[in-house]
């Protein structure tokens, strides 16, 4: 993929959040339209910004997880892309991206689930979460992302 291609995708990180027991954090957005559809943390990487600083930034911001409850596991080797359905393309993001490159890590959580606190952001994205078996997030999560979400518990499979 050329440099040209590669910057009709947004770059972005996303986190597969695990508590002590192996299983994943499940949010629920609260701008859902598609129904009961959940997602793991994941956001924009602004220009400049440093991967492991953007992914504790999206993290502090969609869950409200302090860095002394984290402990970075395992990074993707690659970045995974997607694509938004047509549908979305051109009202998402201002119309600058065809979907995103995302980077994603796998992080353990050592906090305890009081520690979550969603409202924890100006704008928060999540009005519900619960913890998960990691085989269940594909089938949770909008279709159009479900190949991303098979690569990534795949990916961290033998980790948790």
């Amino acid at each position: 993929m050329t440099e040209q291609d590669r910057a009709k995708y947004r770059p972005c990180v996303g986190v597969m959040l695990v508590n002590g027991e192996g299983q994943a954090f499940a949010g629920k957005r609260i701008d859902n339209k598609e129904g009961d559809r959940w997602q793991m943390p994941q956001g924009g990487v602004d220009p400049g910004e440093d991967l492991d600083v953007a992914m504790l930034r999206e993290l502090a911001e969609e869950t409200g997880a302090k860095p002394q409850h984290l402990q970075i596991l395992d990074r993707l080797p690659d970045e995974l892309f997607y694509d938004l359905p047509a549908d979305l393309q051109g009202k998402l993001w201002g119309g600058r991206y065809v979907g995103q490159r995302q980077t994603w890590y796998l992080v353990r959580f050592t906090g305890a689930d009081s520690d979550i606190d969603l409202d924890a952001h100006k704008h928060p994205e999540f009005c519900e979460w619960k913890w998960v078996a990691p085989d269940l997030l594909p089938e949770m999560i909008v279709p159009f992302k479900r190949d991303i979400y098979r690569a990534v518990v795949e990916g961290f499979r033998g980790k948790l």
